[in-house]
């Protein structure tokens, strides 16, 4: 019989035994990483916090084990587990992170811009976008981000056009085309004092802070110098059809979706040359690439191993047409980064794709005015006159009952030009540009507007970010709109409680291409004829530099919302005879279109000029440079009077055509319009908006302005409504 204290003393120490075993079995991954750290190895692949895709083994060639998380075939020692115990230390809170994107086009365009607000949503570093565009998306995004202003982020552009030479050898099948094959040359094209980039494509979405990709440069060996994401789809191991036949890649290869480049390591190792001939030689047996850049990183791996640094799965969520990405993303606590690396995007077939649509869809309509926030304690260079607009900001007096009137017009709009696909129109010495601006509430005059003007067009839109996307739609599903390839959309966002009408009209008549414009409102269709008889008319004007006019085009409007519209002068004439049309705003604002002089027009043969009059406010042609509209005039009221009053104190002509005409169609009063007729206090800021624009015409014009006092001084009525 044993003492009472053995058999517990002996199941102690068969328990602690027991414990020992497991963690042996369990850690003993982590004890062979602390064994290789203290042997100077801490950067070796497999050494690495999270789950691996691939783990390279020393022989540089992939165990088919270890091609990804959750692989049946995968053994023990192979699996994605995390392997090292503490997670890569972060950059310092102020260290500059440097993110390389190569972007063409007006669709790339809109890509890159949710990919930044992702980015932008979660960073707690600064930002330099090292941005390789051609000529159209460096126009759209200089502009976004000027005028985006978001503190701690700098952008530098990189011509690639001056880059495709490089790369215009290969034959590429994949969809992106020649742009899809520059990250090959990244690290000849960056700045030579650039060390370290992450290199994105335009298709994916963050959902971590970007600094922890960063961190994990510090994982790299000394001879490591790429850092990918393992492929998560058997692309790469030809078997997806029958002869298949893909590039050469070291197991399933890896996906350039998402790269960490090291690029000081990659100039010293030769990388220009290396990529070059392992592209040829693989090109005298293979006829193209099929997926662009991958295919020859991947092939260049094959051949030199020790270049990859394998990453965790999660840093590139492949959302693929064969797709083995729920591997991963079933397994991880969270996901970092999504990658849509299907042609199809958002439709791809994937059972969880609802999920990560949903997950996209969050920063595509997400509101970036909210981005514009500043990251305490990293002192930086503010944006270009940021430091101008919050001085201006800071003197307005919020008591002030016009202090949302001040606020608007200081207001700095994100602005995106050409946001859908747009074809310049060819140069024609005398083309027109028809220039207007509109709201979400009057997108359905699109298709008629279209209908009746089949020339060039250059619209200003004033949306959210979600409306944007809705606009897109629309766009879209309209035959009549889709096919329209030289009408130029320029989206500016939304931000503030008034209509920035003027701010608008300059957007849209800044990127009109053609020698003259026609300034509209989107309420109205112009006459069919309208577009052929302008050019004709400047042309047998003479208009030009040697000759400053602005070719009134007559108003009118009808009270029906549907009605047939005139197809010749004499067709309005008899509508205007039977009361079917009037001349526009007769009956609660005549002085705005009086001096047009309608009696006069119905008889006129030729051309007539007009003086100008008090409130006087026409629809008129003018030569692309001229004077802009007056952005201090904002909501409702002024706005193209004042314009008209800028273009007779610079001593333009007056106009009128004979057999041009343009006809308003009805529809609810806007927001601005019903807080003019109600609100005293609307009116009263608005006179004070006319006062401090005739101190200004007074300044530049000198007596000159004197003329425009009396139309100055006199208070709008309540009732007007144009």
């Amino acid at each position: 019989m044993l003492p009472r204290g053995r058999p517990r003393a002996l199941g102690a120490a068969a328990l602690l035994l027991l414990l020992l075993l497991l963690g042996f079995l369990l850690f003993g991954g982590d004890l062979g990483c602390e064994r290789r750290k203290r042997g100077g190895r801490a950067g070796a692949p497999g050494c690495f916090p999270g789950p691996l895709m691939p783990r390279v083994p020393p022989d540089g060639r992939l165990r088919r084990a270890a091609a990804l998380d959750g692989d049946p075939g995968a053994g023990p020692g192979d699996h994605n587990r995390s392997d090292c115990g503490p997670p890569p230390p972060r950059p310092s809170k102020c260290e500059l992170l440097h993110v390389a994107i190569v972007c063409a086009g007006h669709n790339s365009s809109r890509d890159v811009i949710t990919l930044v607000k992702s980015m932008l949503f979660y960073r707690k570093n600064p930002l330099h976008l090292h941005l390789v565009t051609d000529a159209v998306a460096r126009n759209i995004l200089e502009m976004l981000f000027h005028t985006w202003m978001v503190p701690a982020v700098r952008v530098s552009f990189y011509n690639a056009d001056e880059l495709k030479s490089q790369v215009s050898w290969i034959p590429n099948k994949h969809y992106s085309g020649l742009y899809g094959l520059m990250k090959l040359v990244l690290p000849s094209a960056l700045p030579a004092e650039l060390a370290h980039v992450i290199v994105l494509d335009t298709d994916v979405t963050f959902a971590s802070d970007i600094s922890e990709l960063w961190a994990l440069f510090a994982h790299f060996s000394d001879t490591q110098a790429i850092g990918l994401v393992e492929n998560q789809s058997d692309w790469y191991l030809g078997n997806l059809w029958k002869n298949h036949r893909p590039w050469p890649a070291l197991g399933r290869g890896f996906n350039t979706g998402v790269i960490l480049l090291r690029l000081d390591r990659l100039r010293q190792a030769g990388w220009e040359q290396m990529w070059r001939l392992t592209a040829r030689r693989e090109l005298l047996t293979l006829p193209a690439t099929s997926l662009a850049d991958q295919d020859i990183f991947n092939a260049v791996i094959k051949e030199h191993p020790g270049l990859v640094q394998p990453l965790p799965c999660v840093w590139n969520v492949q959302l693929s047409d064969h797709t083995l990405a729920e591997r991963c993303y079933s397994a991880a606590s969270d996901l970092k980064v999504i990658h849509w690396n299907s042609p199809k995007k958002l439709q791809v077939k994937n059972k969880h794709v609802e999920f990560f649509r949903n997950f996209y869809l969050t920063f595509l309509e997400y509101d970036g005015n909210l981005l514009r926030r500043e990251l305490f304690g990293c002192p930086s260079q503010p944006p270009p006159g940021a430091e101008q607009l919050q001085q201006a900001l800071a003197q307005l007096d919020e008591e002030d009952p016009c202090f949302e009137f001040r606020q608007q017009q200081l207001t700095v709009h994100r602005v995106h030009v050409t946001f859908l696909p747009h074809e310049p129109p060819p140069p024609r010495p005398h083309d027109v540009t028809l220039v207007a601006q509109l709201s979400m509430d009057r997108l359905q005059m699109l298709e008629a507007l279209c209908r009746h003007w089949p020339g060039p067009m250059s619209l200003a839109l004033y949306l959210t970010d979600a409306e944007a996307q809705q606009f897109l739609r629309f766009i879209e599903a309209s035959p009549v709109l889709a096919a329209r390839q030289d009408v130029a959309y320029h989206v500016v966002y939304r931000e503030g409680p008034l209509y920035p009408v003027n701010q608008l009209r300059n957007v849209a008549l800044a990127q009109a291409l053609t020698p003259y414009v026609f300034l509209s409102d989107i309420d109205f269709l112009p006459a069919y004829s309208l577009y052929d008889y302008l050019r004709a008319s400047i042309e047998q004007l003479g208009l030009g530099s040697q000759r400053k006019a602005a070719l009134v085009v007559p108003a009118f409007e009808t009270l029906h919302y549907r009605f047939s519209f005139p197809h010749s002068k004499v067709e309005l004439l008899a509508l205007l005879d039977v009361g079917a049309l009037y001349t526009f705003r007769y009956h609660e604002w005549p002085r705005g279109h009086a001096p047009t002089d309608y009696a006069r027009w119905r008889e006129a043969q030729a051309p007539y000029r007009v003086q100008w009059a008090a409130d006087y406010e026409p629809y008129v042609v003018v030569p692309r440079d001229c004077p802009r509209y007056d952005p201090r005039f904002v909501g409702f009221g002024w706005n193209k009077v004042a314009h008209i009053v800028e273009l007779d104190a610079q001593e333009y002509e007056l106009l009128v055509l004979p057999e041009a005409f343009t006809i308003h169609l009805p529809h609810a009063p806007s927001l601005d319009i019903s807080r003019f007729r109600s609100s005293p206090t609307y009116r009263d800021c608005l006179q004070a908006l006319k006062d401090e624009f005739h101190q200004d015409l007074s300044r530049h014009h000198g007596a000159a302005a004197l003329k425009y006092l009396p139309a100055l001084q006199q208070p709008q009525s309540p009732a007007r409504d144009g």
